[in-house]
């Protein structure tokens, strides 16, 4: 097959509050064309509506297609979150037709996950097909041959071992290592950590995975380390490897070493490597014990009865009935769910501009159809979710339930949504001051009503940036704040397996264990408050070790006293410093790792209003991992318990 063109690839991938790359770093064309209207054109769309949701909500995000003469194969990497694979692999069968259009064999490789569709059955084949991509990753080139041959040496070791983890070790073929060579004299402090990950697709045999990465450690000696760069890797569409010295990955490490004194870079030939590869044994041992106590301790939490909505109260069915709106005349107001008209897509579906025939304009969000609810209790949680009025929420103002469709109805808001303006340089300029505390007031009330006003206690889940939308005066109106209650399979819980949201505005003991109260809302909130006051986005989990992420900016000034220097510049000096002070408090105390130290949305809402309330000291923020070099030293292998469901960002829904 013929490679195609490579991309440039991004090294900063902001993987936390952005959606995937639009484009991916590198793609493969066959040349060999198919036809418009071709059974096999039919066959290919079927797969791309139904493959991005069945690979992401597979608990090990992989999943395989076979329709017709269509094979085709989706693998998100491993720590990624149901949502943000769901929109990596919608992207990449919507950019093949771009990038190679009408193409029978194309391969498409993103950071955070890969495609593949073809007229050919490849799906026997166990190992990674001719066309891998050796890319590489990093531009900057080691300063001399003989450290080059250190660090090639060190590297090859690194991800000798993340294999062996991979393979003996995760339950989903799966593993990110880090070596710390912070102590290296031959490196001169250009970085002080190597990073690596391994990972195989699910449905292989441990034979299999390591047959696997074994051709592909083959291939960095030949193909990748004589580009003498910092980072490389090598993907295929059955499994992948890769190094770099920054986090590319948005987790722990589940391998941590480190450089024994006297190893190469020290001047002494003793052993490379300091690892305790017995204990990974006895982690896993250790692993699948508290798996199991945890698996028996979730079957015991009580669960909360569900809110259902009587059959027999005509008044809310009357009412229910009036917000229906024939499918026709939404594929008429969208030109058919046009491409031109799409706005944005996420987990939960993709959205469309479209206008009535009475002129009103309107955001059509056609649901992806992965729910599992009945067609019944779908209408119960629509019913009441159409009841929740408050000026600082999206207005839901219809409903499609016709052929196996479920499409909801907003209010066309004209200003988009906030990260739109606020993360541009030019538009941000439209945010003075007091919008943006108008913003965040207007957005604390929205959730308050959603917490203690509402008939239902709303957890939003998924509050960000590109969830809150603006009317033409600016005024904000969180969205999608029912959607996670009426999507979801589990939402009577106070713990979760199904993680939706985006990593940069999760709460820790969301991400890692699916715990959810208002408080992750709370959490949510307190990143928002950061991002509006500085204009930045919150995005940590891919940095090197001279960026800086925001909880630790902030954190920093806050220490020295600087707040004002991280301040939006588009904000001038027009603003009062003692409101930004008092934000960033708010801000600070929001993010909080212990939820029980963050305050309620109406504690939230008194501390903006008035200026006689005395604020709490913040401790230091959850995520605070000091990229900049302070990192806590870790020197052996250190436990690891993958979360019953990956994290990371759920894109603009």
């Amino acid at each position: 097959m013929h490679r195609g063109c490579t991309v440039a690839f991004v090294l900063a991938l902001a993987v936390v509050a952005l959606p995937p790359p639009s484009a991916a770093f590198d793609q493969i064309c066959s040349g060999l064309r198919y036809k418009t209207n071709s059974t096999f054109d039919a066959n290919l769309r079927h797969v791309a509506s139904t493959l991005p949701t069945n690979a992401s909500s597979s608990p090990v995000h992989f999943a395989t297609a076979a329709v017709g003469d269509v094979y085709a194969l989706a693998l998100c990497r491993g720590d990624m979150s149901t949502s943000s694979c769901n929109f990596c692999v919608d992207e990449a069968f919507h950019d093949a037709q771009q990038v190679c259009p009408f193409d029978m064999d194309v391969s498409m490789y993103y950071d955070i996950c890969n495609i593949r569709f073809s007229n050919q059955d490849f799906l026997p084949a166990k190992n990674n097909s001719p066309q891998n991509v050796m890319f590489i990753s990093s531009s900057q080139i080691l300063s001399s041959p003989s450290v080059t041959d250190r660090f090639h040496h060190l590297v090859a070791d690194l991800l000798n071992a993340t294999v062996d983890y991979a393979v003996a070790t995760s339950t989903r073929w799966f593993a990110t290592g880090e070596l710390d060579v912070s102590h290296v004299d031959y490196f001169d402090g250009q970085f002080s950590k190597i990073y690596s990950l391994a990972q195989c697709t699910p449905d292989l045999t441990p034979a299999q995975c390591r047959a696997c990465l074994t051709l592909a450690l083959a291939e960095m000696p030949r193909q990748v380390f004589p580009h003498n760069s910092q980072g490389g890797r090598v993907v295929g569409e059955r499994c992948n490897l890769r190094y770099d010295v920054f986090s590319f990955y948005i987790i722990d490490a589940m391998l941590q070493l480190q450089v024994r004194p006297g190893g190469p870079g020290q001047k002494k030939s003793t052993p490379v490597l300091a690892i305790v590869l017995p204990m990974v044994f006895v982690v896993g041992s250790l692993t699948i014990t508290l798996v199991g106590f945890c698996i028996w301790r979730k079957k015991e939490l009580p669960t909360e009865a569900p809110l259902i909505v009587d059959a027999e109260n005509t008044e809310d069915l009357q009412n229910f009935e009036s917000f229906f709106i024939d499918l026709s005349t939404l594929q008429s107001a969208t030109t058919n769910f046009d491409e031109s008209n799409r706005l944005g897509a996420g987990g939960f579906g993709v959205v469309y501009k479209g206008t009535l025939p009475d002129g009103q304009e309107i955001a059509v969000k056609r649901l992806s159809k992965c729910s599992k609810q009945g067609l019944g209790q779908l209408k119960n949680e629509l019913t009441l979710v159409a009841k929740l009025q408050h000026k600082n929420l999206v207005r839901l103002i219809g409903v499609c339930l016709e052929e196996g469709e479920k499409v909801l109805v907003y209010d066309y808001m004209p200003n988009k949504s906030l990260d739109t303006i606020l993360f541009d340089p030019d538009k941000s300029k439209q945010l003075d001051w007091g919008k943006r505390y108008r913003i965040l007031n207007g957005i604390a009330r929205g959730l308050q009503y959603l917490h203690e006003h509402s008939q239902l206690k709303i957890i939003h889940r998924d509050l960000k940036a590109s969830n809150v939308l603006l009317d033409a005066d600016m005024k904000p109106k969180v969205a999608d704040f029912g959607l996670a209650k009426i999507f979801g399979d589990d939402q009577t819980r106070n713990a979760t397996s199904r993680i939706v949201g985006t990593l940069g505005y999760m709460s820790p003991e969301y991400a890692m264990r699916g715990q959810y109260s208002t408080k992750l809302d709370v959490f949510s909130f307190g990143v928002l408050v950061l991002e509006i006051i500085t204009g930045q986005r919150n995005s940590y989990a891919v940095t090197n070790e001279h960026c800086e992420d925001l909880f630790s900016l902030v954190w920093r000034h806050w220490n020295e006293g600087t707040i004002t220097e991280i301040v939006d510049p588009s904000l001038g000096r027009h603003y009062p410093r003692g409101e930004v002070v008092k934000c960033i408090n708010i801000g600070l105390l929001c993010v909080q790792q212990n939820p029980a130290d963050r305050p309620s949305m109406s504690a939230i809402i008194v501390m903006l209003s008035s200026d006689t309330v005395s604020l709490q000291a913040p401790y230091r923020p959850a995520y605070l991992f000091g990229r900049s070099g302070s990192y806590s030293e870790i020197v052996n292998v250190q436990p690891y318990s993958e979360p019953q469901s990956s994290i990371t960002d759920l894109q603009p829904r």
